[in-house]
């Protein structure tokens, strides 16, 4: 199926000291151009979009070309929320698209496989989002005090991509702009108006740069996935 791959850098970087952590060094390439060499090498990804900030997106491009990615159709600027910037990515995708892949450009290290398994996913249930078990006892809390021990055999920590059909994606935007709800999450979308989402097993090198140790993080495990 024609997927679009909806790529968000238009993040602030509020954690990373100001420094913009998709444009910072990874292996021999930005962590952006990372990011786009996994979509670039999935046969089922038909074009990249990618939203950034404004100022972002010339060098976005200068990396996109020096990394050999021919996919990249469209870079747009964010929004104010997350759920803005990707309305305004899913507004650039081409009219053929059947399925919308959204992914954190701030992951760079998703496998091209895995990728390709959550879109067979999402294919059969309407969604599906990359994910894995947690490691850790969980506990909820109020007002400093342990209230409840959900089971860990139930709970998942949520990856991307997160990827649907387009038309339950596009169903689900209506419902919340028509209820002004604003979800950091896409899942939660879909959730929203009823639909389903399979929870497509990856693994835990598909980490998040979110603090400057995660950039150390990445580089190790990028230069164990070329040893193997």
């Amino acid at each position: 199926m024609n997927t679009s791959a909806v790529i968000v850098c238009a993040g602030n970087s509020t954690r990373m000291g100001g420094v913009n952590k998709i444009l910072l060094p990874l292996g021999d390439r930005l962590v952006i151009g990372v990011t786009m060499q996994a979509f670039q090498k999935c046969e089922s990804i038909s074009e990249i979009i990618i939203v950034a900030r404004e100022e972002d997106i010339p060098a976005i491009k200068a990396e996109a070309q020096a990394a050999g990615i021919t996919k990249l159709a469209a870079c747009t600027a964010g929004g104010a929320t997350r759920q803005e910037s990707v309305i305004k990515g899913v507004r650039c995708i081409s009219a053929d698209t059947q399925l919308i892949a959204v992914h954190d450009g701030a992951r760079p290290l998703v496998k091209p496989e895995h990728i390709e398994k959550a879109v067979r996913d999402a294919s059969v249930f309407g969604g599906a989002t990359l994910g894995v078990p947690v490691k850790d006892t969980i506990k909820t809390v109020e007002d400093g005090l342990i209230t409840d021990t959900p089971p860990r055999k139930y709970l998942y920590n949520t990856q991307t991509p997160q990827i649907f059909k387009r038309a339950l994606y596009f169903e689900g935007i209506d419902f919340a702009l028509e209820h002004g709800l604003d979800f950091t999450d896409d899942c939660q979308l879909v959730e929203a108006i009823g639909g389903k989402v399979a929870m497509t097993q990856g693994d835990y090198t598909n980490i998040k740069i979110t603090t400057p140790e995660d950039i150390a993080i990445a580089e190790v495990l990028l230069r164990r996935t070329k040893e193997d």
